[in-house]
């Protein structure tokens, strides 16, 4: 949940990025620290693993200057990827208001795509969130493979199976040379401030 103090004037959202293990969240939120200097405001912290590249989070504080006279934040997070890690994705998970779900675009990661977005799905409804409801943005990542010969899963494939439902923004990226990777993470900052406005009833510029 949001963080608005009126009286301080400063407004504090979260955005998780969201995925199978090693589909690309980290690298999104590093093009990111370095693509985007002016706006960081803080370190990016990371944690690495045997086997999972994440193992807590990647906390990245976006300043956006002002709306309506208040100071927007954005904190930025990953969680990590593998099945046994659920319990973290749980807590990473807590006061979330907008989601980054990145799909690995190789044919070998299909069934792990719907897996996660799955395990997403079932870890928001315990707190009450529904995927459907909020903001959410979905990415088809590491499409540069295609170039090097790697079989990967047509966009109109991925679409149809994670997509089809939550008829959500979708982006084709590749978060190695940064293709997508502005786009997706402005889409989803865009509708979770839009969501937000609706929530505290507060007018953006």
């Amino acid at each position: 949940m949001a963080n608005i103090n009126l009286k301080d004037r400063r407004i504090e959202c979260k955005i998780v990025y969201y995925g199978p293990g090693r589909c690309g969240k980290t690298t999104n939120l590093q093009y990111i620290h370095e693509t985007y200097k002016k706006q960081v405001t803080g370190e990016m912290i990371s944690i690495d693993t045997q086997g999972d590249r994440t193992l807590f989070f990647d906390f990245l504080p976006l300043g956006l200057g002002k709306i309506r006279g208040c100071d927007v934040k954005v904190q930025l997070y990953t969680v990590p990827g593998q099945v046994k890690y659920r319990s973290t994705r749980q807590l990473v998970l807590r006061g979330v208001d907008g989601v980054v779900f990145v799909a690995d675009s190789l044919k070998v990661r299909r069934e792990k795509n719907m897996l996660s977005l799955k395990d997403l799905h079932e870890n928001l409804k315990k707190m009450g969130l529904w995927i459907n409801k909020i903001p959410l943005v979905l990415q088809y990542n590491k499409r540069d493979l295609e170039s090097e010969g790697l079989p990967l899963m047509p966009v109109e494939q991925m679409e149809a199976e994670l997509n089809r439902q939550l008829k959500v923004p979708s982006f084709k990226a590749s978060a190695v040379n940064g293709m997508g990777v502005g786009e997706t993470v402005n889409a989803c900052m865009k509708l979770t401030l839009r969501d937000l406005q609706r929530k505290f009833k507060w007018a953006q510029d």
